[in-house]
């Protein structure tokens, strides 16, 4: 094992290691985005519901997803400590493959919800595909290809719904077909391209007490207020910001009719805006005007874009179109929070405050969905008081102004705290 360790490290070798981790994540997010157009539809053909009932149905199926994911995160991590990372990365993408064949031939919501679990348990491999990138990085490129695999998301977001929609219109079920393909061959390659990158002597063994979901939320137990009121921000954002992949097909359909297809460029255009804003915008404006008005800035963007998703009338869907570029904005809203979480603690507290940070995100995509979807049923069933498919996202858009609420306290703390160091753009704070 030694000598493939070795092998990993040389440069052909890392850039082909690195490109098939991407890979593995870009698959892991196209197969999360391709279902998205054509979730509705094919709970509908299942159940027999109507709309309304099937994104009850949706939210509970996310939420399952997100539980999976959140307490076996850190089990699949230490397994890869063990084991390596070469057989968890090509197990999941086996349970990738595995997933989606069973939801390309679900004849029941019970076995959707048995696919979705299994997708949620592999879809924990990303901190093992973080730790490959680790392995077989020198230090001072680690950040770029952290940014690679950052890329994978956004790549992958941008690209599953779009081809979701496309395919979905040759039929429900062959969005997941593809899904698996690419799985399984992306697997079949792995097996003889893939190198293992954790040699024998730095392998430790098995402890179920660290494979502990709730232990990174402890690493914000011993942090300053600062740090608290940040991540409280953060955590009702997070829970805010999941409305659009659990929601947004069952809006459209229900508010405009609108196809498979025009769902899926929508949801592609939302991961275009995100990549622009994230990848370029943020880059050159943060360093401008400083994270308190990014965060000004996003929050106030998602709740303007979300008036239109409310007001739009059944003619008026050209209005989300509009509401896109506008939302797009909320991009810069964690991003610069988390700058500000990191100024705030010391360096060796840093890989604590990020485990906690996911944490964070897992726990809002477990609570987001069944919420956002409860609202969307409340307001679409023909006994509904008022008749407002666009509710879900009214409700996102205040979750977004409580979250800056409690942003803005945690920085006024953190502009007079003498505990921590005071943002850099604390002297822009009362402009």
């Amino acid at each position: 094992m030694a000598t493939a360790h070795k092998e990993s490290k040389t440069p052909k070798t890392s850039k082909a290691s690195i490109a098939f981790v991407f890979t593995v994540v870009l698959i892991d997010m196209i197969g999360f985005g391709i279902i998205m157009p054509v979730l509705p539809k094919l709970i509908t053909q299942v159940t027999g519901d109507d709309l309304s009932a099937a994104a009850i149905d949706a939210g509970w199926l996310a939420l399952a997803y997100a539980v999976m994911q959140f307490f076996f995160g850190p089990i699949i991590g230490n397994l890869s400590d063990r084991f390596g990372r070469r057989p968890v990365l090509l197990g999941a993408l086996g349970g990738y493959a595995i997933a989606y064949t069973l939801m390309g031939f679900a004849p029941s919501l019970f076995w959707l919800f048995v696919a979705r679990i299994v997708a949620g348990i592999m879809g924990a491999s990303f901190s093992t595909a973080y730790a490959y990138v680790a392995d077989v990085s020198p230090p001072e490129q680690r950040s770029q290809n952290f940014g690679l695999i950052g890329a994978a998301f956004g790549l992958g977001f941008i690209i599953g719904p779009a081809v979701g929609g496309l395919l979905g219109e040759y039929g429900i079920r062959l969005p997941f077909f593809a899904a698996s393909a690419l799985a399984a061959i992306n697997l079949a390659f792995g097996f003889f391209m893939l190198k293992e990158s954790l040699p024998e002597e730095k392998r430790r063994k098995f402890d179920i007490k660290r494979a502990n979901a709730f232990v990174a939320l402890q690493g914000l137990s011993g942090q300053n207020r600062v740090v608290l009121w940040y991540a409280a921000a953060l955590l009702v954002w997070m829970i805010g910001h999941i409305v659009y992949p659990i929601v947004f097909a069952f809006y459209a359909i229900e508010a405009f009719g609108w196809s498979m297809f025009t769902i899926g460029l929508a949801l592609a255009l939302v991961g275009v805006g995100a990549a622009l804003v994230q990848g370029v915008m943020i880059r050159y404006l943060i360093p401008k005007i400083g994270e308190r008005k990014a965060v000004i800035i996003g929050a106030i963007s998602m709740t303007t874009s979300t008036v239109f998703y409310v007001v739009a009338g059944p003619e008026q869907g050209w209005m989300i179109f509009l509401a896109l570029p506008i939302g797009a904005l909320q991009g810069l809203f964690q991003p610069s929070v988390n700058g500000l979480m990191s100024k705030a603690v010391s360096d060796e507290t840093q890989g604590e405050l990020q485990g906690a940070v996911a944490s964070l995100q897992s726990i809002g995509s477990i609570v987001g969905p069944p919420m956002f979807t409860a609202v969307f049923a409340f307001f679409t069933v023909a006994t509904a008081p008022i008749y407002l498919p666009g509710a879900p996202f009214g409700l996102a858009g205040l979750i977004s102004l409580v979250a800056l609420a409690i942003f803005l306290r945690g920085y006024a703390l953190h502009c007079h705290s003498s505990d921590v160091e005071p943002p850099a753009d604390a002297s822009t704070a009362t402009s």
